[in-house]
């Protein structure tokens, strides 16, 4: 099998996880789940008590708790690319006359991404207090199907506002409750969603901006290589002309570190803009993660009720429904940026 076919099947798996991945998000019944629970039953009793031990403990410290371990691997990532990009490409760039504007362009995006990714980090998303719980009450209304009035939080003891949710890794409810990000170690909610979605932006940028720099270089040297038009002595003894297959596996051999790069590049990127068009989408219609996945009935709570005390069904709902929070494209996108404080004028 040759290189070319590898690298085939390497991106084939690559991508057919990606869609699977944002196929089944959020439902429990899926291959995943499947496949994990099957795994999980052929290991477990051939694996020692001491290493299960240890993985419970990962497990639970990575993604049940709050920790700054991603915080530090996002940042050992970005350098990583970053270094590989300073140190390599840039000097490719410069001979080949690219502006110093557009040279500059990763850089001046890596400050404005790290700018909304501390604001993620540090941000209040908006925390339930008891304090302003009466007033928080009143930020939205209730649309007794999702969200009831009257309905305590059995950890926080405090009545749930609507749209709120108790986050089991911070232990809190937060008004607005879209998701935990283990990525910001916080939650994202009514006070910085904006912030996330404004980072989602500008990594998705960065990303393509790296992307497209390293893959002209890459075009360059081929071009100027002169590989497309020249031929070699195959093992039979018989002369080939260079065709695709022979100018990836040359690319490979000669800028490995490159390549490899932009493949990293290219995967973040189409992985995340997926996601941030699934955010932008429900910042349009004005429903967040948490809701938009419950609408959907992926989860039934009568079934398996939820330690915040939500009871819902997971079943088929009416449109108008689903987007019962929704008050036009524009006052949808207001309200995510410039979010309703407790005390204001209730939603109708």
């Amino acid at each position: 099998m040759d290189f070319l076919t590898l690298f085939a099947i390497y991106v084939t798996v690559v991508l057919t996880s990606i869609i699977l991945v944002c196929k089944y998000s959020g439902q429990q019944q899926s291959p995943f789940s499947y496949i994990f629970d099957t795994t999980t039953k052929l290991v477990v009793p051939l694996t020692p008590k001491w290493l299960k031990r240890c993985l419970q403990w990962t497990t639970h410290r990575f993604f049940h708790q709050r920790t700054k371990m991603f915080i530090i691997l996002h940042i050992l990532l970005e350098g990583a690319v970053y270094a590989e990009f300073t140190y390599e490409v840039f000097g490719f760039c410069v001979e080949m006359g690219i502006s110093l504007i557009s040279l500059s362009l990763p850089y001046i995006l890596l400050v404005v991404k790290t700018f909304f990714f501390y604001l993620c980090i540090n941000k209040e998303p908006g925390t339930v207090t008891k304090k302003k719980n009466s007033s928080q009450l009143n930020v939205y209304p209730y649309d007794k199907r999702l969200f009831h009035p009257g309905i305590s939080c059995p950890t926080c003891h405090l009545i749930k506002p609507a749209r709120s949710k108790h986050c089991r890794v911070c232990d809190r409810c937060v008004q607005r409750f879209d998701h935990h990000c283990i990525w910001v170690n916080n939650c994202i909610g009514a006070y910085n969603i904006r912030y996330f979605l404004l980072y989602l932006i500008s990594v998705c940028a960065m990303s393509a901006d790296i992307a497209i720099l390293t893959a002209d270089v890459l075009i360059e040297a081929v071009l100027q290589s002169g590989l497309l038009w020249a031929s070699y002595i195959d093992e039979y003894g018989q002369q080939q002309p260079a065709g695709p297959q022979f100018v990836i596996q040359h690319l490979f051999l000669t800028f490995p570190r490159i390549v490899f790069m932009l493949g990293f590049v290219v995967f973040v990127f189409l992985l995340l803009a997926g996601y941030t068009l699934f955010h932008l989408f429900l910042a349009l219609i004005n429903q967040t993660s948490n809701e938009w996945y419950r609408n959907r009935g992926y989860v039934c709570q009568h079934c398996h009720p939820s330690p915040t005390g939500d009871r819902f069904c997971g079943v088929a709902f009416h449109n108008s429904k689903r987007n019962y929070y929704s008050r036009g494209i524009l006052r949808n996108l207001g309200e995510v940026f410039f979010p309703r404080r407790p005390g204001g004028k209730k939603n109708t």
